[in-house]
């Protein structure tokens, strides 16, 4: 084994993770550059087994997406409508309900609802939806909106964004979603999503709702237009921010669809690349306890292989995706539980059903 890592030229870097020591960006860079994947995953797999053992988790959960319709028009996303096209859609609380109580009967334990900066939906709007959810089953774990869609509740309710997150806490929100980070380079960023949050007002919504006591996932959107070194100064960003607050669960790799948008992009990230890009995180965010495995972008049996590349986690069952498929994602619009035992039980680890907070809820140990 050594051998491998001498050859590959990534032994002191192994070396570093194999004693528990932390790696720095140029190294973080060195990896993503190495063209030796073997030898990546090996150290990958290091980091990961160290926070995990021989487990990989799962969660039963339901997307619902109340709108569609959003005052932004970013280049890479293929979700968006405008009030005035044909296929924009939103759905009002008691719709909203009504698909959870179906997914409840489904047994999902996380309702994760997202939707587009709404031109004129009222804030009441978004704490009444939360009631009702809340009424329907206190155990029902509910992770909602991004760090853009804080700041425009915040624009809405005429509060600061503390003030907006404990409301949204006091009506019964459980946990930030993660999406909306895309690259954090400011020059990325304003290519890919101009008129979107900074950086560093992403961060600081998750910083926030970290102080109140909430917990987040993250995510990356890679394969586009970014350069390596632009991966890596988006990991350092989180990578710091979780050092100060310890908020995140988990980090949720986003490989980019180039399909319905407009970012002149041929082809999605290869398998290569994503298996790659998977690696990093784990080594570099010594700091998180949890690398998901989005199999909804990368395909389940490409999930599959980056439960040993550093992933310790498929995400969800689902039952409803609509952002990835509208940009071309060409997988299921859900699994099912048995499923995503079968997936992880395929690859020789322990599946674990798990909650919002990544805590297990029934570990499948025996045949």
């Amino acid at each position: 084994m050594n051998s491998l890592f001498e050859q590959s030229g990534l032994g002191g870097i192994h070396d570093k993770v194999a004693a528990g020591a932390r790696i720095n960006e140029a190294e973080a860079l060195r990896l993503f550059e190495s063209r030796d994947l073997n030898a990546l995953g090996a150290i990958a797999e290091l980091a990961r087994s160290r926070k995990n053992a021989n487990r990989a988790s799962y969660i039963v959960n339901c997307y619902i997406n109340y709108s569609n319709y959003c005052i932004l028009s970013c280049d890479f996303c293929a979700f968006a409508r405008k009030k005035r096209d044909a296929d924009g859609f939103e759905l009002s609380t008691a719709q909203i309900v009504d698909k959870a109580r179906a997914a409840l009967n489904a047994g999902v334990t996380e309702l994760h609802i997202v939707g587009g900066l709404h031109p004129s939906l009222p804030f009441a709007y978004y704490t009444d939806m939360l009631r009702a959810l809340r009424a329907l089953d206190h155990r029902l774990q509910l992770k909602c909106f991004t760090a853009i869609e804080i700041l425009h509740l915040a624009w809405l309710a005429k509060k600061s964004v503390k003030d907006t997150l404990s409301e949204l806490k006091n009506a019964g929100l459980d946990s930030l979603t993660g999406g909306g980070a895309e690259i954090f380079r400011k020059e990325v960023r304003s290519a890919i999503a101009r008129g979107k949050e900074s950086a560093e007002e992403y961060l600081d919504v998750h910083r926030t709702w970290h102080q109140l006591g909430g917990r987040s996932t993250t995510t990356m959107l890679y394969g586009h237009v970014e350069s390596l070194a632009d991966r890596v100064d988006h990991l350092r960003l989180l990578r710091g921010l979780q050092d100060e607050t310890r908020g995140f669960t988990g980090f949720v790799p986003l490989p980019y669809h180039p399909d319905n948008n407009k970012i002149p992009v041929k082809t999605a990230p290869t398998g290569l690349d994503t298996l790659r890009t998977i690696a990093v995180s784990r080594i570099y965010l010594d700091n998180f306890d949890h690398i998901t495995a989005y199999w909804v972008g990368m395909g389940l049996k490409l999930a599959q292989v980056a439960l040993n590349f550093g992933a310790d986690d498929l995400h969800g069952t689902i039952l409803e995706e609509h952002i990835f498929h509208m940009a071309g994602a060409r997988t299921p619009q859900l699994q099912t539980e048995t499923d995503m035992i079968r997936a992880i039980r395929e690859t020789g680890r322990i599946p674990v059903q798990r909650d919002t907070f990544y805590q297990p809820i029934k570990v499948w140990d025996a045949a």
